[in-house]
């Protein structure tokens, strides 16, 4: 996003401001576009990124034949459909074929895909198509678990309310025993 997107964005907000019966003059709200169209600069950030960028050479070649998991990876992201947060954590696995991945880097694929305007089931889908076209593994799973304020604080307004989703790719979806494994390595 450089310069004259910002400004666009801290107009659009300012008018945003004034058309909800806002005084943009207030003090209060005098830098409030400015602060937003920054915001918006970090919340999809992941449109300039791509996975074999955050990768880089991370990727290294290993004989582990076991399963890999980072669980519990918290993200941010917002709902296509509202503009309005959600958040969860996920939980990536993958069973290596003779290449592994840096550590820190599973959490960056899920944040090139969770800085974008997103759904839940797309964003579990693309986080597992990454893990697959960086490493070639023998298997991906991905589950995410994420509380949407677009459920939460409109419509339904249902407070409590979460959604779990899976995307599963080779062993994970043809061996049920390996599946289960790793469900009992993120407590499922």
């Amino acid at each position: 996003m450089n310069d004259s997107n910002l400004k666009k964005i801290e107009e659009i907000t300012k008018n945003l401001l004034n058309e909800i019966g806002e005084d943009t003059e207030r003090e209060g709200l005098l830098k409030t576009p400015s602060r937003v169209a920054k915001a918006w600069h970090a919340f999809v950030k992941g449109y300039s990124q791509t996975p074999k960028e955050v990768v880089g050479d991370a990727v290294f070649e290993e004989s582990c034949d076991e399963i890999v998991t980072v669980k519990d990876i918290d993200f941010f992201s917002l709902c296509e459909h509202h503009l309005l947060p959600f958040k969860g954590i996920a939980h990536v696995g993958y069973l290596p074929d003779k290449k592994i991945i840096g550590l820190s880097k599973i959490p960056r694929i899920v944040e090139v895909y969770a800085r974008r305007l997103q759904v839940q089931e797309r964003l579990t889908q693309n986080v597992a198509d990454a893990i697959q076209e960086v490493l070639s593994p023998k298997g991906v799973v991905v589950v995410i678990e994420s509380e949407h304020l677009c459920m939460q604080m409109r419509g339904v307004e249902k407070k409590s309310s979460s959604m779990i989703t899976s995307a599963v790719r080779g062993l994970f979806r043809e061996n049920i025993q390996t599946r289960q494994e790793f469900f009992s390595m993120i407590g499922k």
